[in-house]
């Protein structure tokens, strides 16, 4: 298994216990949807790019975003330690199903993106998340627009001719094409005599 054949599910934040459990930070919608995963596959930082597959015998929902994870084989906290800032991945065929209107980020890379009103305006090139929402990265006339990922602007995508569909709020591209003000209020330069 390769690391583009999988989607981040996590990461192990640290040793929990002396049976092997780790701490780790689950980064999904719905942390009780996981709770009978079979196997997760770790990328360590010594080793980016490879990935080793682990059973799991137990995935304990602590809060929101963080379970207590059992691996099959880490039975000590000697074991577990190592695992420390492992990046947690599962296959992206497991992904659930979405609705139609839904999409998964990393789908809609490279789609052309289509405004309601100004039309084609340029292609998705990433997806951050920030603490307050997720924003996508658009390549836009040489610059990077960021678009917030909420219902309101993002409507849906098309598979079929790639195109990601969106309403942005007028006067969004011009903050990202506008020079910055003190750019424009800088003195011409003055000929010394």
């Amino acid at each position: 298994m390769k690391p583009e054949e999988c989607y981040l599910l996590g990461s192990v934040v640290k040793p929990h216990g002396l049976k092997g459990f780790v701490v780790a930070f689950m980064d999904v919608d719905d942390l009780d949807d996981y709770r009978k995963l079979k196997t997760v596959y770790l990328e360590m930082p010594a080793a980016p790019g490879k990935l080793t597959a682990y059973a799991v015998e137990k995935v304990q929902p602590q809060t929101e975003d963080r379970a207590l994870l059992k691996l099959k084989g880490i039975d000590r906290i000697e074991e577990a330690e190592p695992l420390r800032n492992g990046q947690l991945y599962c296959p992206l065929a497991d992904l659930p199903e979405l609705d139609e209107d839904q999409f998964y980020f990393h789908d809609v890379i490279g789609y052309t993106v289509i405004d309601e009103k100004l039309g084609e305006l340029g292609t998705v090139e990433a997806f951050y998340e920030l603490p307050q929402q997720d924003v996508m990265g658009m390549r836009y006339k040489g610059q990077e627009v960021l678009i917030p990922v909420v219902d309101e602007l993002v409507s849906h995508a098309d598979e079929e001719t790639r195109q990601l569909h969106v309403t942005l709020p007028e006067g969004l591209l011009d903050v990202y094409m506008t020079p910055a003000s003190r750019e424009r209020d800088e003195p011409d330069e003055v000929a010394e005599p």
